[in-house]
């Protein structure tokens, strides 16, 4: 499968945008080595540390929790605008009922940096690969009122997952329709 590497923020445009328009994938595996796959819909995308730095959000109580945690590294993955029924089902089932990838007819591809155990999604026009530095837990008595009634009314608050991006690359199609 042929890959363009890509500087970190050539593309945060088309993040941006596949955030504001239902998600991207985020991919760890679980501990026997199977992938999973959920969207998401919040990250950023920058620099912490002095590094480049892509850190995601994911509540204790999703499958993906677990993953990340097991392996230490995550990819995240910009679909095309007509994968949207992907991240419709992927946002929607859990991995520890469905396996996701087969579901979806996506393809799971091993990181092109070897240490890490999170592959991409093939069918993806865009791949973070991502070790995580660090992470921490959302402090609800530190977090704006307005945020805990908004997006945790039930708990779950979310931990940070900061994943220095160790590889950054698309397809050549994606490449092609938002410039090279």
């Amino acid at each position: 499968m042929e890959r363009i590497s890509v500087a970190y923020d050539r593309y945060f445009a088309q993040l941006c945008d596949s955030f504001n328009k239902g998600g991207v994938l985020l991919v760890s595996v679980d501990d026997k080595g199977r992938p999973n796959t959920m969207t998401i819909g919040w990250g950023q995308l920058g620099v912490i540390w002095g590094r480049k730095v892509f850190t995601v959000l994911v509540r204790p109580s999703r499958y993906t929790y677990g993953c990340i945690n097991t392996t230490g590294d995550f990819t995240v993955n910009v679909p095309f605008p007509e994968q949207a029924e992907a991240l419709a089902f992927c946002g929607s089932k859990s991995g520890r009922d469905y396996d996701k990838f087969a579901e979806c007819s996506l393809t799971a591809v091993a990181a092109q940096c070897e240490s890490l155990r999170s592959p991409y999604i093939a069918e993806c026009g865009l791949a973070y690969e991502c070790k995580t530095l660090s992470f921490n837990d959302l402090i609800p008595a530190q977090t704006d009122a307005s945020v805990c009634d908004g997006c945790y009314p039930k708990g779950d608050f979310h931990r940070l997952y900061f994943g220095e991006v160790v590889a950054a690359h698309c397809s050549p199609d994606f490449a092609k329709r938002f410039g090279k």
